[in-house]
């Protein structure tokens, strides 16, 4: 579910979020870090159901409409088409998501399902919803492209669940790019000869957990080793004036670069790079591509960072 990249920036936000508080306490970090990459599967559980759940609050709302003393034709005999979306269906029915809603104690649409309607009503007004309810073809297929449709063009982009998440989890803000991609992508690969749906691991690997805990405590355990080196290679800049973000990408780079040997220092390079451009100000993605690059060919004329393996290349 999480990519190294993702994982970087868990480890960056616990960091940020430790040097805030202004405390020292290390486990309290890595329970805030734990917690927070645990958070992004509640995420994820959450955004895939919606898609179950407006398809329960319509089947709920046609029986209701049904048993109305003057239903009309219309209302006593509803298109169920959307109801019985085979890819709705098969997601109902997953008992790894049914497992793992439980497990996580994910109620929270029972409590605020008026965005599951806010959701239903848009969805119902949308030309997507006309044409695929009009429409008399029925396959796996076009249940399936309908599905990833209102996924992508209903659910990810609604500002109100957006405004929800901001208000649930402020770091939720950041994993859902992360979590819309891969509910897409898992959406488009499914095919009609699939029996199951599968919530996906948190990590790819028992390697990707090890390098998140083990960033974490290289970087907070060396904090004022890895800030020496590159505070002499600034010159032009006041060390206290650095931002406090680029600070620390700078030690998690540097971190990366010195204590894990099977990971490039090119790889290491681009990817705070990325993150500071993310993250911190225009001009700190040059900056920080400076002083690491700086750090990089000093420290590899002198043979003080040692890779092996994979961290060669």
């Amino acid at each position: 579910m999480l990519n190294r990249r993702h994982i970087r920036i868990k480890v960056m936000q616990s960091l940020y979020a430790m040097q805030q508080s202004n405390t020292d306490q290390i486990q309290s970090g890595e329970k805030f870090l734990i917690n927070s990459i645990e958070n992004v599967e509640d995420l994820y559980l959450l955004m895939l159901t919606t898609l179950t759940e407006i398809r329960n609050k319509e089947e709920e709302y046609q029986e209701v409409s049904q048993k109305k003393h003057l239903a009309t034709a219309e209302e006593r005999n509803p298109n169920r088409k959307f109801i019985d979306n085979q890819v709705l269906n098969l997601l109902a029915q997953s008992t790894s998501i049914s497992n793992k809603l439980e497990e996580r104690s994910i109620t929270q649409w029972r409590v605020h399902d008026h965005y599951i309607q806010i959701l239903l009503d848009e969805l119902k007004s949308s030309e997507l919803y006309k044409n695929y309810m009009s429409s008399k073809l029925q396959s796996f297929e076009e249940d399936r492209k309908f599905v990833v449709s209102v996924f992508t063009d209903i659910i990810a982009p609604n500002e109100k669940i957006y405004e929800f998440f901001e208000d649930y989890k402020l770091t939720w803000l950041d994993d859902l790019p992360v979590v819309n991609t891969l509910i897409q992508k898992q959406l488009k690969q499914l095919k009609d000869d699939y029996s199951i749906f599968l919530v996906p691991r948190i990590f790819k690997d028992l390697d990707d957990k090890d390098f998140a805990i083990n960033l974490y405590r290289k970087t907070i355990l060396n904090y004022d080793e890895l800030a020496k080196e590159y505070e002499d290679k600034t010159p032009n800049w006041d060390v206290d004036r650095i931002a406090e973000i680029d600070t620390i990408i700078l030690r998690m780079a540097i971190c990366e670069m010195f204590k894990f040997s099977s990971i490039p220092v090119k790889v290491s390079i681009n990817e705070y790079l990325e993150i500071a451009k993310e993250y911190s100000t225009p001009k700190s993605s040059i900056f920080i591509n400076g002083i690491l690059d700086n750090i990089s060919k000093l420290c590899q004329d002198n043979d003080k960072i040692k890779k092996i393996g994979k961290g060669l290349l």
